[in-house]
Protein backbone atom coordinates (compact mmCIF):
# COMPACT_ATOMS: atom_id res chain seq x y z
CA UNK A 1 0.00 0.00 0.00
CA UNK A 2 1.35 3.76 -0.78
CA UNK A 3 2.22 5.70 1.71
CA UNK A 4 0.21 9.21 1.71
CA UNK A 5 2.89 10.97 0.37
CA UNK A 6 3.33 8.90 -2.01
CA UNK A 7 -0.04 9.10 -3.59
CA UNK A 8 0.47 12.82 -3.17
CA UNK A 9 3.17 13.10 -6.05
CA UNK A 10 5.47 11.60 -8.47
CA UNK A 11 7.98 9.25 -7.16
CA UNK A 12 11.64 10.64 -6.69
CA UNK A 13 13.77 9.73 -9.18
CA UNK A 14 17.15 10.45 -7.88
CA UNK A 15 17.74 9.51 -3.96
CA UNK A 16 20.20 10.57 -1.69
CA UNK A 17 22.77 9.22 -2.70
CA UNK A 18 22.64 10.20 -6.31
CA UNK A 19 21.80 13.74 -5.12
CA UNK A 20 25.18 13.19 -2.84
CA UNK A 21 26.63 12.35 -6.30
CA UNK A 22 25.50 15.12 -8.10
CA UNK A 23 26.31 17.45 -5.58
CA UNK A 24 29.71 16.92 -5.77
CA UNK A 25 30.21 18.25 -9.48
CA UNK A 26 31.34 21.65 -10.09
CA UNK A 27 29.25 24.41 -10.37
CA UNK A 28 29.69 28.12 -10.06
CA UNK A 29 27.30 30.61 -8.65
CA UNK A 30 25.74 32.22 -11.66
CA UNK A 31 24.72 28.30 -13.16
CA UNK A 32 23.70 27.13 -9.89
CA UNK A 33 21.06 30.14 -9.99
CA UNK A 34 20.08 29.99 -13.07
CA UNK A 35 19.78 26.21 -12.80
CA UNK A 36 17.53 26.16 -9.35
CA UNK A 37 15.93 29.84 -10.47
CA UNK A 38 12.38 28.16 -10.85
CA UNK A 39 12.97 26.31 -7.25
CA UNK A 40 14.34 29.67 -5.61
CA UNK A 41 10.98 31.06 -6.81
CA UNK A 42 9.10 28.45 -5.02
CA UNK A 43 10.87 28.18 -1.78
CA UNK A 44 10.28 31.97 -1.83
CA UNK A 45 7.03 32.21 -2.16
CA UNK A 46 6.09 29.23 0.26
CA UNK A 47 8.08 31.11 2.93
CA UNK A 48 6.50 35.07 2.31
CA UNK A 49 3.48 32.72 3.12
CA UNK A 50 4.09 31.67 6.28
CA UNK A 51 2.90 34.87 8.10
CA UNK A 52 0.80 35.86 5.51
CA UNK A 53 -1.35 32.64 6.87
CA UNK A 54 -0.26 33.46 10.59
CA UNK A 55 1.48 30.41 10.76
CA UNK A 56 4.56 32.12 11.68
CA UNK A 57 5.24 35.83 13.62
CA UNK A 58 8.75 37.84 13.36
CA UNK A 59 11.40 36.20 12.00
CA UNK A 60 10.77 32.48 12.99
CA UNK A 61 9.75 29.48 11.06
CA UNK A 62 11.28 28.60 7.51
CA UNK A 63 10.52 26.56 4.37
CA UNK A 64 13.21 24.85 2.32
CA UNK A 65 13.03 22.36 -0.63
CA UNK A 66 15.46 20.11 -2.38
CA UNK A 67 16.36 19.96 -6.32
CA UNK A 68 15.84 16.48 -7.59
CA UNK A 69 18.53 16.72 -10.36
CA UNK A 70 21.40 18.26 -8.00
CA UNK A 71 20.06 17.11 -4.22
CA UNK A 72 20.67 20.90 -3.79
CA UNK A 73 18.94 22.51 -0.69
CA UNK A 74 17.12 25.92 -0.95
CA UNK A 75 16.49 27.53 2.10
CA UNK A 76 15.63 30.54 4.24
CA UNK A 77 18.66 32.44 6.09
CA UNK A 78 18.61 32.77 9.39
CA UNK A 79 16.15 35.32 11.53
CA UNK A 80 15.68 37.22 8.45
CA UNK A 81 12.33 39.82 7.76
CA UNK A 82 10.16 37.99 5.91
CA UNK A 83 8.78 41.32 4.39
CA UNK A 84 12.53 42.08 3.11
CA UNK A 85 13.14 38.65 2.17
CA UNK A 86 14.03 38.21 -1.65
CA UNK A 87 14.92 35.05 -3.80
CA UNK A 88 18.57 36.01 -3.92
CA UNK A 89 18.57 36.03 0.22
CA UNK A 90 17.97 32.42 -0.28
CA UNK A 91 20.87 29.87 0.50
CA UNK A 92 21.91 27.15 -1.91
CA UNK A 93 23.36 24.01 0.34
CA UNK A 94 24.19 20.44 -0.24
CA UNK A 95 23.28 17.61 1.88
CA UNK A 96 26.24 18.30 4.10
CA UNK A 97 25.43 21.75 4.68
CA UNK A 98 28.52 23.31 2.52
CA UNK A 99 27.17 26.63 1.43
CA UNK A 100 26.94 26.71 -2.70
CA UNK A 101 25.50 30.06 -2.88
CA UNK A 102 24.63 32.68 -0.71
CA UNK A 103 25.51 35.64 1.71
CA UNK A 104 23.90 35.22 4.60
CA UNK A 105 24.00 32.75 7.08
CA UNK A 106 21.11 29.47 6.93
CA UNK A 107 18.86 29.19 8.56
CA UNK A 108 19.34 27.67 12.43
CA UNK A 109 17.00 24.45 11.63
CA UNK A 110 19.30 23.82 8.70
CA UNK A 111 20.72 20.57 10.93
CA UNK A 112 17.14 19.39 11.03
CA UNK A 113 16.12 19.86 7.49
CA UNK A 114 19.18 17.99 5.92
CA UNK A 115 18.88 15.33 8.33
CA UNK A 116 15.30 14.25 7.05
CA UNK A 117 16.63 15.06 3.57
CA UNK A 118 19.44 12.19 3.96
CA UNK A 119 16.86 10.04 5.47
CA UNK A 120 13.88 10.21 4.02
CA UNK A 121 14.22 10.43 -0.31
CA UNK A 122 10.40 10.49 -0.60
CA UNK A 123 10.89 13.65 1.06
CA UNK A 124 11.51 17.14 -1.22
CA UNK A 125 10.20 19.96 0.79
CA UNK A 126 9.76 21.19 4.75
CA UNK A 127 7.82 23.69 6.91
CA UNK A 128 8.32 24.49 9.85
CA UNK A 129 6.07 26.56 11.92
CA UNK A 130 4.88 28.01 15.55
CA UNK A 131 1.02 28.39 14.19
CA UNK A 132 -0.67 29.01 17.47
CA UNK A 133 -3.02 26.31 17.34
CA UNK A 134 -1.42 23.27 16.27
CA UNK A 135 1.39 24.18 18.42
CA UNK A 136 -0.93 24.45 21.64
CA UNK A 137 -1.34 20.98 20.86
CA UNK A 138 2.11 20.19 20.84
CA UNK A 139 2.90 21.83 24.20
CA UNK A 140 -0.10 19.01 25.82
CA UNK A 141 1.89 16.11 23.84
CA UNK A 142 -1.80 15.94 22.21
CA UNK A 143 -2.13 14.99 18.79
CA UNK A 144 -5.57 16.70 17.10
CA UNK A 145 -8.99 13.91 17.38
CA UNK A 146 -9.40 12.92 13.95
CA UNK A 147 -13.17 14.54 13.99
CA UNK A 148 -12.62 16.29 10.80
CA UNK A 149 -13.24 15.33 7.09
CA UNK A 150 -10.30 17.98 6.08
CA UNK A 151 -8.47 16.15 8.57
CA UNK A 152 -9.33 12.66 7.13
CA UNK A 153 -8.82 14.17 3.72
CA UNK A 154 -5.37 16.09 4.28
CA UNK A 155 -3.63 13.68 6.14
CA UNK A 156 -5.52 9.93 6.38
CA UNK A 157 -3.57 9.36 9.71
CA UNK A 158 -3.28 10.42 13.49
CA UNK A 159 -1.08 13.32 13.50
CA UNK A 160 2.06 12.51 15.70
CA UNK A 161 3.63 14.04 18.16
CA UNK A 162 7.08 13.99 18.82
CA UNK A 163 9.28 13.64 22.44
CA UNK A 164 11.10 16.32 23.31
CA UNK A 165 14.25 17.53 21.68
CA UNK A 166 16.39 20.53 21.37
CA UNK A 167 16.39 23.03 18.83
CA UNK A 168 19.86 23.60 17.22
CA UNK A 169 21.22 20.34 15.86
CA UNK A 170 19.71 16.93 14.39
CA UNK A 171 17.85 15.57 17.18
CA UNK A 172 14.51 17.57 15.98
CA UNK A 173 15.40 15.99 12.63
CA UNK A 174 15.64 12.42 14.49
CA UNK A 175 12.34 12.85 15.83
CA UNK A 176 10.45 13.69 12.43
CA UNK A 177 11.85 10.67 10.76
CA UNK A 178 11.35 8.31 13.62
CA UNK A 179 7.79 9.26 14.18
CA UNK A 180 6.34 11.16 11.19
CA UNK A 181 5.47 7.70 9.20
CA UNK A 182 3.21 8.34 6.34
CA UNK A 183 1.99 11.97 7.80
CA UNK A 184 3.12 14.94 6.21
CA UNK A 185 2.95 16.38 9.59
CA UNK A 186 4.25 16.38 12.60
CA UNK A 187 3.60 17.84 16.23
CA UNK A 188 7.10 18.86 18.18
CA UNK A 189 6.62 18.89 21.66
CA UNK A 190 7.09 22.05 23.76
CA UNK A 191 8.11 23.83 20.01
CA UNK A 192 5.44 23.50 16.89
CA UNK A 193 5.19 22.11 13.50
CA UNK A 194 6.84 20.67 11.00
CA UNK A 195 5.12 19.55 7.80
CA UNK A 196 6.59 17.87 4.42
CA UNK A 197 5.72 16.73 1.33
CA UNK A 198 6.83 15.95 -2.16
CA UNK A 199 7.11 19.55 -3.10
CA UNK A 200 7.50 22.44 -1.02
CA UNK A 201 4.21 23.56 -2.32
CA UNK A 202 2.36 20.31 -0.57
CA UNK A 203 4.48 20.99 2.62
CA UNK A 204 3.12 24.23 2.76
CA UNK A 205 -0.87 23.00 2.48
CA UNK A 206 -0.73 20.63 5.05
CA UNK A 207 1.33 23.32 7.39
CA UNK A 208 -2.03 25.79 6.34
CA UNK A 209 -4.38 22.79 6.60
CA UNK A 210 -3.08 21.45 9.39
CA UNK A 211 -3.85 25.04 11.64
CA UNK A 212 -7.22 25.88 10.16
CA UNK A 213 -7.88 22.02 11.71
CA UNK A 214 -6.52 22.85 15.47
CA UNK A 215 -8.36 25.96 15.46
CA UNK A 216 -11.86 24.08 14.82
CA UNK A 217 -11.03 20.93 17.36
CA UNK A 218 -9.83 23.60 19.64
CA UNK A 219 -13.24 25.51 19.58
CA UNK A 220 -14.95 22.13 19.81
CA UNK A 221 -13.30 20.93 22.28
CA UNK A 222 -14.42 23.91 24.30
CA UNK A 223 -17.97 23.03 23.48
CA UNK A 224 -17.75 19.31 24.41
CA UNK A 225 -16.44 15.93 23.90
CA UNK A 226 -15.70 15.23 20.19
CA UNK A 227 -15.71 11.94 18.73
CA UNK A 228 -13.40 10.50 15.91
CA UNK A 229 -14.45 9.46 12.80
CA UNK A 230 -14.72 5.76 11.71
CA UNK A 231 -11.42 4.34 10.62
CA UNK A 232 -13.41 3.27 7.35
CA UNK A 233 -14.68 6.50 6.90
CA UNK A 234 -10.90 8.29 7.38
CA UNK A 235 -9.89 5.76 4.71
CA UNK A 236 -12.38 6.19 2.28
CA UNK A 237 -12.14 10.16 2.77
CA UNK A 238 -8.37 10.07 2.59
CA UNK A 239 -8.58 7.58 -1.14
CA UNK A 240 -11.07 9.85 -2.30
CA UNK A 241 -9.01 13.26 -2.05
CA UNK A 242 -6.34 11.83 -2.77
CA UNK A 243 -7.71 10.24 -6.37
CA UNK A 244 -10.66 12.73 -7.07
CA UNK A 245 -9.44 16.20 -5.82
CA UNK A 246 -7.87 19.26 -7.90
CA UNK A 247 -6.53 18.95 -11.28
CA UNK A 248 -4.90 15.88 -13.47
CA UNK A 249 -1.18 16.17 -12.57
CA UNK A 250 -1.20 18.91 -9.95
CA UNK A 251 0.42 17.86 -7.09
CA UNK A 252 -1.46 17.81 -4.18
Amino acid sequence: MRSPLQMRGCSLQCGVRQGREQGEKHFRGAEVFTMLEELRQEVWKANIALPKNRLVTATSGNASARDRETGFIVIKPSGYDFDKLRREHLNVIDLNGKVIEGDLVPSVDTATHLYVYRHRSDINGIIHTHSPYATSFAVLGQTLPLCLTTLAMEFGTQIPVSDFAEIGGIEIGKQIVEKIGSCPAILMRNHGVFTVGTTVNAALKAAIMLEEAAQTCHYAMLRGRVEELPHDVIDSAFKFYSEKYGQKGEHK
